[in-house]
């Protein structure tokens, strides 16, 4: 089963300084249809306006991920650590037991747009931590990159989770392949750009969502960015 989900149809709020969009139900926007994908449960566009951002707030037991699309996230938390995430990066916090943080762009004329993405974890109250990396676009272009794993395999980050996300960039005649288990959920977020998938045609912002297929085909692209999430069922 391939279901797609048009853009359009994600939830939508805009707090002045906050522009996001929701894929799954969060805070005021509530679809009992689009709780998560397995233990995919968040993933938010978010566009943060110049000089400002999400003031210190808690989490606990969750794996969050922000990929910036574009301008920079400005990262702290009661970890001690004191981040800028740029495009490129993929950053990794585990609130496990609870940590604090704040995101702020404190870019005086740009718009910070990144992704916001929380799975649920395999292991509850673990001691919080922090990790970013670099992934850069020629390990991405024309392939599917692994950027977040349980194992750090290949480089990627490490979650405490029973989920791996790989990012990939294609155009014209780029295409790629990969087996999937029928017993798993997949889950692919088009960033931005056109994009095939499976043979269903893509834009930025649709997603698509797989449940006992066997394997993913990305092709025809047009400046395309996509997530690819396996997923525990």
């Amino acid at each position: 089963m391939m279901q797609i989900r048009r853009s359009d149809a994600r939830g939508y709020a805009d707090h002045g300084w906050l522009k996001s969009y929701h894929s799954f139900s969060f805070a005021d926007y509530f679809d009992p249809a689009w709780m998560g994908w397995g233990n995919l449960r968040v993933i938010n566009e978010d566009r943060i306006a110049p000089g400002t951002g999400f003031g210190t707030h808690g989490h606990r037991d969750m794996e969050i991920i922000s990929y910036v699309l574009q301008g920079n996230l400005a990262h702290k938390d009661s970890m001690g650590n004191v981040k800028g995430i740029p495009p490129g990066d993929v950053q990794r916090m585990s609130a496990g037991t609870g940590v604090r943080h704040s995101e702020f762009n404190h870019a005086p004329n740009d718009t910070t747009h990144f992704l916001q993405i929380w799975i649920e974890p395999n292991q509850r109250g673990i001691p919080p931590s922090y990790e970013q990396k670099g992934f850069a676009d020629a390990e991405k272009r024309g392939q599917l990159r692994l950027v977040a794993s349980p194992d750090g395999q290949d480089g990627s980050v490490t979650i405490h989770a029973d989920a791996a996300m790989y990012a990939g960039l294609f155009n014209g005649a780029e295409s790629a392949q990969i087996a999937l288990d029928p017993q798993r959920k997949a889950y692919v977020h088009l960033v931005r750009g056109e994009l095939e998938v499976n043979g269903e045609r893509l834009s930025g912002g649709d997603a698509a969502v797989l449940d006992g297929e066997t394997s993913l085909t990305l092709a025809k692209g047009t400046d395309a960015e996509v997530l690819v999430f396996d997923l525990a069922h």
